[in-house]
Formats: structure tokens, C-alpha cells, sequence
């Protein structure tokens, strides 16, 4: 997000829209099918967001109030960039940003995929 940026139905439409354009291209054979999982939030459940999820066939799994436990940002991501990120001092934003970003491609697909299934037995 751009610094100072809030996440609103606006601006979530907006990435909704560049993730459905990055997907139709890669996946077109399952570009109508997949589903999204995203939580609760106003920005989330907005009826502008909703109309645009239903336009584009883009199934929403139910997502229980508080429950981050099921939201593999929370379990996975976070805090492998935490453990990564953790007690360095970087001076600027954009070596902070730098240093995201090289933790990130650290993580491996089997990383990720392991992180798949554990959500999918939640």
C-alpha cells in the first residue's frame, strides 16, 4: 500500500481487480473457479465489494469473527517475516521494504504449501 494509504472498499476493489487480472492470464482454465478467503473486515464485506466478487464468480469462504487463527497471514506469514525482521534497526523505509521483500523470497513454495494445508484442515 502506498504510505499513508487506508485500505477501503475503494482501494481493496482496486486490488481485487489487479488480482483477477494477474490470475486470468496465468490460469485461464481455472480463472472463473478459484476462491478467495479474506476476513471480516468493513473494506472485505462492503456491498461495492461484494457486487464486484459476484460479477466475476469469485467465491468468498465464511471467515468466523476473530479468528485469526484461520488466516494464514496471521499463522505463516507474519510471523516468519517477524523471526526474520526482528531486532535490525534499517534506518529507512526503503531498506525496511528491501528487507521484506529478500525474507519473502526466502520463503519456498513447499513453505507455502505446507501453509495451504494447514488451512485447509482448519
Amino acid at each position: 500500500m502506498p504510505p499513508r494509504q487506508t485500505m477501503n472498499q475503494t482501494f481493496y476493489l482496486q486490488v481485487l481487480g489487479r488480482l483477477r487480472n494477474g490470475i486470468v492470464p496465468v490460469r485461464r482454465e481455472t480463472a472463473n473457479m478459484w476462491f478467495l478467503h479474506h476476513g471480516n473486515a468493513p473494506s472485505h464485506t462492503s456491498i461495492a465489494v461484494r457486487e464486484f466478487l459476484a460479477q466475476n464468480n469469485i467465491t468468498t469462504l465464511p471467515h468466523p469473527p476473530y479468528s485469526p487463527d484461520l488466516a494464514p497471514c496471521d499463522f505463516f506469514l507474519f510471523p516468519k517475516l517477524k523471526t526474520h525482521l526482528k531486532g535490525h534497526h534499517f534506518g529507512t523505509v526503503e531498506n525496511a521494504q528491501a528487507a521484506a521483500m529478500r525474507a519473502l523470497n526466502n520463503i519456498s513454495s513447499e513453505d507455502f504449501l505446507h501453509c495451504y494445508e494447514e488451512w485447509q484442515q482448519c
